[in-house]
């Protein structure tokens, strides 16, 4: 096997390790973040004084706070199927699932000691690994980004609700044009993010 195949596989590898290494970084952030939220509205719930308007935001709340936890709990913990391979006799070493099909280390080094020694049984090796490694960050970065939508729309949710109770609470010692500047700040804040999302602000 030539030195140059080896070395591109062994950084495609530790590209692929890294991106996992980050997106679970995500993920546990993610999960934190959306736990400091759940508890301050567990917290605060009893105290809510419900009417239409804060029910149809719970509602919105409660399955979308649903929704990223179980799609984070995904990106942690992946479920990727099985490719049936053409000689299933050969067994990977470098993964748990593989080196916990050997007796004892004596087995497993021999095995290993016997990869090594063929150049294209050793590639193929660390190739399957790259492939397998590949699909688990395919499947973990579908699901953070279903997490991420999830996430956004329980602490918009969550947000409107704090701002709604905050909002009448204070309601009688506001003037009458408050409601239209709180309107004209929401509106602004839109069109603030929409264009930071165009090419004005990009090179």
């Amino acid at each position: 096997m030539q030195d140059k195949d080896f070395t591109v596989l062994m950084r495609i590898l530790d590209g692929e390790q890294q991106i996992i290494q980050r997106t679970d970084q995500k993920a546990f952030t993610m999960l934190s973040l959306l736990g400091v939220f759940m508890v301050f509205f567990i917290v605060h719930f009893t105290k809510m004084q419900m009417d239409t308007i804060i029910f149809l935001l719970i509602v919105i709340y409660f399955p979308a706070a649903m929704g990223a936890l179980y799609f984070l709990v995904r990106v942690i913990v992946p479920r990727v199927k099985n490719i049936d391979t053409p000689n299933k006799d050969i067994i990977n070493p470098t993964f748990f699932g593989g080196i916990s099909q050997f007796a004892s280390p004596e087995d497993y080094g021999k095995y290993l000691r016997k990869i090594t020694l063929d150049d294209d049984k050793l590639y193929e090796m660390f190739a399957g690994q790259v492939f397998a490694i590949g699909r688990i960050n395919s499947r973990k970065n579908d699901n953070i980004r279903k997490a991420m939508f999830y996430l956004v729309v329980a602490l918009t949710s969550e947000l409107l609700i704090i701002m709604t109770l905050a909002y009448r609470r204070a309601y009688s010692y506001l003037s009458e044009n408050t409601f239209y500047y709180a309107i004209g700040v929401f509106i602004f804040s839109i069109l603030i993010i929409t264009a930071t999302r165009t090419k004005l602000f990009h090179r």
